[in-house]
């Protein structure tokens, strides 16, 4: 046999998440073309193709379907076409067959051709399984992979910019069988597969709340007055350098101030020491249709001012809701923030913590409401735009007096921010 190029899983992975392969797109001995996806592997958070690192024959599986995985480890080992001939023309041949020119005769070159970008060959089991769960139809997804092939980025892209009106319409349930009529009317239901990023965000909540950290949730409430005027003042000129500036980004410059009152906030437990993190990379939660909750990371978060906060907190929800966000986007988060109130919610605790990290900040709605304040010896009534802000940690690494500063502080930068 000539000599082999090897196959492995990705080497970057954080510390408490997990992959596992989900399935293998081909077999022992089917010839693969390069930059074609050859394996989907699945984490806590995305779904990731593995593509071939070169077109070649696949001559050997070492790592099963299901099965976990380690960082960098070996699945399998590709044979290269080089040393092949006759397997070389078969490979090039095998991406074309059957695939029908468009009518005319004409074929575009960026998409490959109607037939052959929705050939059952042409489209990777992971990519059918998301036009299924979409309701998308192949045909109205544009492929931006190698001779217009479909990824699973450009169907998650579809489903986030409302392509499920292009879904064919569902066949009607067939009639019940005919029965006594019962005493009350039978409920009625459907069921809908989890998804991946469901089922793994389940066993994580779980495992963090019942089996991990003890929660401890303290709240305290935030004036926006001063952030409001401070935004009102400076949107245009963020504007003119192409960068929206959102509430979110002063939240993070809080959080940051926080930290550095509180480091212990910013860390992880071990059995033997609490590491303290130096750097502050902050996960923002982020909603996004049809997939879930993802929690992007703001990285280096500390050396950012609020324009290199807002520019990083926009090009992450954009590449988020865009379903462009690769695995190492969502890895290496030492703290985070939920802004639940966009939703509407006014506080929810306790926010289960992400571990291996140590605490979850959470924002509630923004609402005017009436507030007591001092002028001078007088005391006023005054209608204030304010919002609910808790800290749910893991009261084995900070403790009351310590997570109260840390709020004290974050509600105070608020509070006071800068005219």
């Amino acid at each position: 046999m000539s000599e082999t190029i090897e196959i492995r899983a990705p080497s970057e992975q954080t510390e408490g998440t997990r992959s596992q392969l989900l399935r293998w797109l081909k077999r022992p001995g089917d010839s693969v073309r390069e930059h074609e996806p050859l394996i989907e592997i699945e984490t806590d958070k995305v779904t990731v193709e593995v593509a071939a690192p070169a077109s070649g024959v696949l001559r050997e599986i070492l790592k099963q379907e299901q099965e976990e995985l380690e960082p960098g480890e070996l699945l399998g080992r590709l044979e290269p076409l080089t040393d092949r001939p006759a397997a070389t023309a078969r490979a090039m041949t095998a991406g074309t067959a059957g695939a029908a020119p468009e009518s005319g005769g004409a074929r575009d070159p960026a998409r490959g051709g109607v037939a052959a970008r929705v050939a059952s060959g042409a489209l990777s089991p992971a990519v059918r399984r998301l036009l299924t769960e979409h309701g998308l139809e192949a045909i109205a997804v544009a492929g931006s992979g190698e001779g217009g092939r479909i990824t699973v980025e450009d169907v998650l892209r579809a489903a986030a910019a409302g392509g499920a009106a292009q879904a064919k319409a569902a066949a009607p349930a067939p009639a019940p069988a005919a029965e006594p009529a019962p005493a009350e009317p039978a409920l009625r239901s459907h069921s809908v597969p989890h998804s991946a990023i469901r089922r793994r965000t389940a066993e994580h909540m779980v495992r963090s709340l019942l089996h991990t950290a003890p929660h401890v949730t303290t709240m305290f409430e935030a004036d926006m007055t001063a952030v409001l005027r401070s935004r009102t003042r400076l949107r245009e000129e963020f504007e003119r350098h192409g960068v929206p500036l959102t509430l979110s980004a002063y939240f993070v410059q809080a959080a940051v101030a926080a930290i550095r009152a509180v480091p212990e906030v910013n860390s992880r437990w071990t059995e033997t020491a609490l590491e303290v993190y130096d750097t502050i990379n902050i996960g923002i939660a982020t909603a996004v249709e049809g997939t879930g909750l993802v929690v992007p990371v703001l990285r280096d978060s500390q050396a950012r001012d609020l324009l290199e906060t807002a520019r990083g907190l926009d090009d992450l929800v954009r590449r988020a809701r865009a379903g462009r966000l690769s695995p190492a986007d969502v890895r290496g988060g030492t703290f985070t923030i939920s802004n639940h109130g966009v939703s509407g919610s006014l506080f929810a605790a306790p926010i289960i913590i992400s571990q291996p990290q140590s605490a979850i900040l959470g924002i509630g709605k923004l609402e005017k409401r009436a507030v007591v304040v001092e002028e001078g010896d007088e005391e006023k009534i005054v209608v204030r735009p304010c919002c609910y802000v808790t800290l749910t940690l893991d009261h084995r690494v900070i403790d009351g007096h310590q997570a109260n500063h840390f709020m004290q502080v974050f509600v105070g930068t608020l509070n006071d921010w800068p005219a």
